[in-house]
């Protein structure tokens, strides 16, 4: 389930990104500087802080793990959910966007939220990995399909 909303998750970044540099009346500087290079900063830093942090690992690897247990992202009801909040988060970037269109303000603060969600989204894939390689986990992952 990770790998998919993590993938999705860019799909529907880059289409907001595609849409956001048709509509909003910017230069390319500006676009590029608030839709690539200050999101990956924050892609970057909830990233990596999951990964390098020790305490914020374990709660997010706890997390993911009892997520599993409990079959959330097994189902089609949670699948429905997380496609829900990926779609909430688009709107929120389109929206945001058209509200930037009408106002002249460039929408920075949807795209740089929208990329911190992906940086844990992908540090949510790392760890899964972690969960998957590890012999105890593994096994009861094995047991439980």
């Amino acid at each position: 389930m990770q790998y998919t909303a993590f993938a999705a998750g860019v799909l529907i970044y880059a289409a907001a990104g595609a849409h956001a540099w048709r509509v909003l009346d910017a230069p390319s500087k500006v676009k590029l500087e608030f839709m690539a290079l200050w999101p990956a900063c924050y892609f970057a830093l909830t990233l990596a802080i999951p990964l390098l942090a020790p305490p914020v690992r374990n709660i997010l690897k706890t997390h993911i793990w009892i997520s599993f247990r409990t079959g959330f992202g097994q189902s089609v009801v949670s699948v429905l959910a997380v496609v829900l909040v990926l779609a909430t988060a688009a709107a929120f970037i389109y929206f945001d966007t058209a509200r930037g269109v009408q106002s002249g303000r460039f929408p920075q603060s949807a795209f740089a939220a929208y990329a911190a969600g992906l940086g844990v989204l992908l540090a949510q894939v790392l760890l899964m990995r972690r969960i998957e390689r590890d012999p105890t986990l593994r096994a009861q992952i094995e047991s439980a399909a």
